[in-house]
């Protein structure tokens, strides 16, 4: 072979590397990476603002009488205030974001939040208490207004259903926590149950803190295609939303006590329902963002409300201990992972406005803490009035979780007609 034979031909050119192809793969797997910093920063906010501050509560609340800190009327009003504040935050969130900035107002409510497991560790006064319990909600309402609209507008259109479902995952995590860690905190004592569900707030405060996008990304023109049809459309998605607020209400307040007393089975036994309805939880996010990521948002909506209808009627067919995991797991999902299927939905209805999106999804979330805030007082009342007829409220939370998805039928055949 001769030198000449390994030269290349004349006039052939070598073939050069991609370099925009190997800069776009670069490029791509650094925006993704990006994504997934800003999604754990958003799942830390949920845990911290809605996971811990609003289910930890709960398994404290025996903690809180035994050690006669407060008494059980008192305990129940303290309970209501995190509700209270919830509804407070949601309609204060836009507000306090066009003021401080989104990004910082998320920092700032970790951090009052961390605050308040602090503050509550001390039975100061009743009034003390409930303030903070107050400002504990108000962050909770606040940061789910917040947190995915401030994460979503960078994500692609691709990724945005399971980039929701990690965002709100916290909540799962949160109702897992409430089964789990605090009894073992409770070990240790109630003073230091408080510090440290604190001490965990802080360090995921500190963990997310430099994970948030750097700006909102900004709107681009809106479109006018059809602007009438899509507003009555997202109104209706408002009432759905609330409408399944009231569906999840009978597991989420009751189904401990249904387990435990109504079927005499102990509080060990409710107990354990409750950890499948966290477990149920975390999941479940992520299974409707991947679902709502294939199918579309619209369809995905429906099949998860004909889901959820059949999950919480399930105990007023069957008490098998079958049937009541399945319920427990399958009601628990659709707790945080209906969030990311109308969250997305929002997203479709109002494709080219991040401004808008915000403010859709900031009535939803109103919407929904109304709904739930109704449905937990009205249910405790008619509770009370039934002598503690259980099968009744599942009835009725089923009953409302179909009338959302006969709303959703109803409007897609006028659609369809129109």
């Amino acid at each position: 072979m001769t030198n000449a034979d390994l030269k290349p031909h004349a006039g052939a050119r070598p073939h050069p590397r991609p370099v925009s192809a190997s800069r776009e793969t670069s490029s791509k797997q650094h925006s993704s990476q990006r994504t997934w910093r800003y999604a754990a920063a958003g799942l830390s906010a949920s845990l911290v603002g809605l996971g811990l501050a609003r289910f930890s509560y709960t398994p404290l609340i025996p903690a809180l009488i035994a050690a006669k800190w407060f008494s059980a009327s008192d305990v129940v009003y303290l309970g209501a205030a995190n509700l209270a504040g919830y509804l407070a935050g949601a309609l204060a969130a836009r507000s306090v974001a066009s003021r401080i900035g989104a990004v910082r107002a998320l920092r700032a409510m970790m951090l009052l939040a961390t605050l308040s497991f602090f503050a509550s560790s001390s039975p100061v006064s009743f009034t003390w208490f409930f303030a903070w319990r107050f400002l504990s909600g108000l962050t909770g309402g606040i940061i789910m207004v917040l947190a995915a609209s401030v994460i979503l507008p960078h994500t692609s259109a691709a990724r945005r259903g399971i980039v929701g479902g990690v965002i709100f995952a916290g909540v799962g995590l949160g109702v897992a926590a409430s089964g789990t860690l605090v009894p073992l905190l409770l070990q240790q004592g109630l003073q230091q149950s408080w510090y440290g569900l604190g001490v965990l707030s802080a360090l995921l405060t500190l963990a997310s803190w430099w994970n948030w996008p750097a700006e909102a990304k900004s709107d681009t023109p809106l479109s006018q295609t059809k602007p009438r049809q899509t507003s009555a459309i997202a109104g209706t998605l408002l009432i759905q939303y609330g409408l399944n607020a009231v569906a999840l209400v009978p597991h989420m307040v009751f189904i401990v006590d249904f387990v435990a007393r109504g079927l005499g089975q102990g509080i060990a036994a409710g107990s354990r329902y409750w950890v499948l309805y966290g477990l149920g939880a975390i999941v479940g996010p992520l299974v409707t963002g991947h679902l709502g990521d294939r199918a579309g948002f619209g369809p995905a909506l429906r099949a998860a409300l004909l889901i959820e209808a059949a999950a919480v009627l399930l105990p007023t067919v069957s008490t098998a201990p079958l049937s009541l995991i399945v319920s427990s797991l399958v009601v628990g999902g659709f707790t945080p992972g209906i969030v990311p299927l109308v969250l997305g939905r929002i997203h479709e209805l109002v494709p080219h406005s991040a401004e808008q999106q915000r403010a859709t999804w900031s009535h939803a979330t109103t919407s929904f803490a109304l709904f739930q805030a109704a449905a937990a007082y009205g249910f405790s009342w008619i509770y009370a009035q039934t002598g503690g007829d259980y099968p009744v409220l599942f009835a009725l939370g089923g009953g409302a979780v179909g009338l959302a998805l006969a709303i959703d039928l109803a409007l897609a055949l006028a659609t369809r007609k129109a």
